[in-house]
């Protein structure tokens, strides 16, 4: 199987895991039975090693469509032949729909036929523990087969013969018009009478309350503005990428996918940063979730520890709050059309970073104002972490984007020091809680004008990188999304003005699209390119809408770029990291932040352009 570019894929999920289900009907990435689970499709990674499970039409030249069905994470591939036409339905059930007993990962494919006779091919191929792993292959009576391996079996039923070839299993089989085939795929415990078997009737009921789960939970989505159908997605793509059990959210479900093809940008993302949970907690409240921004504020808070030497808070965690993330490289695999190396874990999670504090200090800021006023006992954890801030701001970090190339003075980390003092601060007068009022405040203006002097170069013409370079950061946005100065002060306009400009001339923008910073200045520790990241210029879009609401033009700007943005989604409205050169999808997919920036923009670009005529 030749690899599928990263965009060519939907994604399912039961909020413990997902899986990437390709336009040509393969599921080329699936980890069971959580997010960080090891792989046991993972073709994504090695076409030929990695693992699959793809159906497909006999007859060659079929068109592929694909979409998911209104409102839903339930996802439709269609095949449209010569011969007849067939639809490929994947889900994963939840709520109702799950299997009846001791909670089961269930991954449920039904084939329809549409209209003629259609020839079909299934082969599931599984490759346990990121191919690591043998395992063995054992028939089960009824139908289907069972992949045991020593840490994990899958059985794999169908209302069809399944044939064993090798260390997998496939089948041919034919549809009339009107007819189903339904096969599931489960964890099972190994015994071969533990294996779920869904009739087409029990998979039809589970796909409609898998539906009925879906509708029912966008249908508090109090969003009613422009874009509404791509708000929408990215909230249903941010729930599938939620762990259940604690309510983090992983920045994305897949690891190693590049950030330029053939290059060593390859990172762990299924993990949760902190960094998210301003973005999140503003994102799930705007639009009326506000169960899920309540789960993510406490499983944030839950991580603070209460110390005075060490940094209260890591950049990231495990989904259930693990604080080791060793990164280790997987040399047996070949990587996404040939990216290596291939990683797990994640080594910048021991990396000092000081804009995390002002991020979920916002966050608290934000739950207590549009959600529910918080505790005691979590102002308490919040005022270790603002102490921290007063005592340490002045250390050079990795910051924001995680560099592998020394430590800085970044401006963004100073700037999140900030904000972590100032939304103290206004935390601490609504609500009167007790703390050193006057040592935050004089920290904060002092932080203030320290920024002011070091972080802007007159000569350049802009806020820059770091104190001590002239280079371009498009973190720097943050500045003014983030309040800590007027979207009209002059520094930031020409900050704004001189990001705009293409590479070429020192900026950051190539159609359209907002690189992080330019490479060839930057010492991240890494060689090779990157794509531009979206969620930067998402950013640029809600820097020039603020910008907008006092010059029109500005204005205009930000909504053509916005809607230039929404043409680089993939078909089904997703997302990966980054963007090439030529409009293909880089870095990890789908990715969180993205989504939550897209939320954030459309949001507030729709209150500026006012009420629709």
């Amino acid at each position: 199987m030749p690899y599928q570019p990263i965009e060519n894929y939907g994604m399912i999920g039961d909020m413990h895991t997902v899986a990437l289900v390709g336009i040509n009907g393969s599921i080329d990435w699936l980890c069971v039975p959580d997010f960080d689970s090891p792989s046991v499709f993972g073709g994504i990674l090695d076409d030929g090693k990695g693992g699959h499970f793809i159906i497909e039409p006999v007859e060659e030249g079929a068109t592929c469509k694909q979409f998911y069905w209104p409102e839903t994470n339930v996802l439709v591939t269609r095949f449209l032949g010569e011969h007849g036409s067939v639809e490929l339905v994947d889900f994963m059930p939840v709520g109702d729909a799950m299997a009846p007993g001791a909670r089961r990962h269930e991954l449920i494919r039904m084939v329809n036929a549409v209209r003629g006779t259609v020839k079909m091919r299934m082969t599931c191929r599984p490759a346990f523990n990121y191919a690591r792993d043998q395992h063995t292959v054992r028939p089960l009576d009824g139908g289907g087969v069972v992949f045991v391996s020593p840490s994990l079996s899958l059985a794999l039923t169908a209302d069809c013969p399944i044939g064993i070839d090798g260390d997998g299993a496939e089948c041919v089989f034919q549809l009339e018009e009107g007819n189903t085939a339904v096969f599931v795929l489960s964890q099972t415990s190994g015994d071969p009478g533990d294996a779920a078997i869904r009739s087409p009737v029990a998979a039809e009921q589970a796909f409609r309350s898998t539906v009925d789960y879906w509708r029912a939970w966008l249908s508090k989505c109090t969003y009613r503005g422009r874009w509404r159908e791509m708000v929408q997605r990215s909230a249903l793509a941010l729930k599938l990428m939620t762990y259940e059990p604690t309510g983090a959210i992983v920045a994305a479900p897949t690891c190693s996918l590049p950030e330029g093809v053939g290059g060593e940008r390859n990172w762990d993302y299924r993990f949760t940063w902190i960094r998210d949970s301003a973005f999140v907690v503003y994102a799930f409240l705007k639009l009326g979730f506000t169960k899920e921004a309540e789960r993510y504020m406490h499983f944030a808070a839950n991580l603070c520890r209460q110390t005075e030497s060490e940094s209260p808070l890591q950049i990231m965690y495990g989904i259930r709050g693990e604080t080791k993330l060793v990164e280790q490289t997987l040399d047996h695999l070949d990587g996404y059309r040939q990216s290596r190396p291939v990683r797990i874990g994640n080594g910048a999670y021991d990396q000092l970073q000081l804009d995390i504090t002002g991020e979920l200090m916002d966050a608290a800021y934000l739950f207590n104002k549009y959600g529910q006023p918080i505790s005691y006992d979590l102002w308490s954890r919040l005022r270790t972490m603002v102490d921290w801030v007063c005592a340490n701001w002045t250390r050079q970090d990795e910051g924001i984007w995680e560099v592998r190339g020394g430590q800085r003075d970044f401006v963004y980390s100073k700037v999140m020091c900030w904000v972590a003092l100032d939304r103290g601060l206004r935390l601490a007068e609504k609500r009167s809680f007790p703390c050193d009022r006057e040592r935050w405040q004089k920290t904060r203006d002092v932080i203030y004008e320290d920024i002011m002097e070091k972080g802007w170069n007159e000569e350049r013409g802009a806020f820059t990188q770091a104190y001590d370079n002239d280079s371009l950061d498009a973190s720097n946005l943050m500045m003014t999304l983030t309040f800590f100065v007027s979207p009209t002060d002059p520094r930031m306009l020409r900050t704004l003005d001189a990001i705009m400009q293409p590479p070429s001339r020192g900026g950051l923008v190539s159609n359209n699209l907002v690189f992080r910073y330019n490479v060839d200045e930057t010492d991240d520790g890494l060689a090779g390119e990157e794509g531009t990241f979206n969620i930067c210029t998402f950013w640029l879009v809600e820097a020039l809408t603020r910008c907008g609401r006092f010059k029109h033009a500005q204005l205009e700007e930000a909504r053509l770029m916005f809607e230039r943005m929404l043409g680089f989604a993939n078909h089904l409205g997703l997302y990966a990291e980054e963007t090439g050169h030529s409009g293909e999808h880089l870095g990890n997919f789908p990715q969180a932040f993205t989504h939550l920036s897209l939320i954030s923009a459309a949001i507030n670009l729709d209150r500026a352009l006012g009420v629709r005529r």
